[in-house]
């Protein structure tokens, strides 16, 4: 199966107000942060901010530069490729020049406490 579908396929409904949708993965990761995700006014620019950073970064990276795109299939290959260095090979400032994924590795290698000797 395409994975760009299977991916959609995972995809949940729209929460309400508007017509935002939400990765399984990304509302469990936030229920085991206890976090609610934010859902914001119809609009409201403060709750998109992150997801129109990374969609400028994602155009002017990639979408631009690969001008013009044959088909669909061949842009939806190169976005997945995109996010897969994004998340694991480029190096981000604010995380001490380290991919996201390491970041969160070491997040949550720090986090978790150790098993104490002699428990299950």
């Amino acid at each position: 199966m395409d994975p760009t579908r299977a991916a959609a396929g995972r995809a949940r409904a729209p929460l309400r107000p508007g017509s935002q949708y939400t990765a399984i993965r990304y509302t469990d990761r936030l229920s085991d942060a206890g976090l609610a995700p934010s859902i914001g006014s119809v609009g409201d620019s403060y709750d998109n901010a992150l997801a129109e950073t990374t969609i400028g970064l994602y155009k002017t990276e990639l979408v631009a530069p690969g001008r013009p795109w044959r088909t669909a299939d061949q842009l939806e290959l190169a976005t997945l490729e995109w996010i897969d260095w994004f998340n694991h090979r480029r190096l981000h400032e604010a995380l001490g020049y380290v991919p996201p994924a390491e970041h969160e590795t070491n997040y949550y290698t720090r986090s978790t406490p150790a098993p104490t000797a002699g428990t299950h």
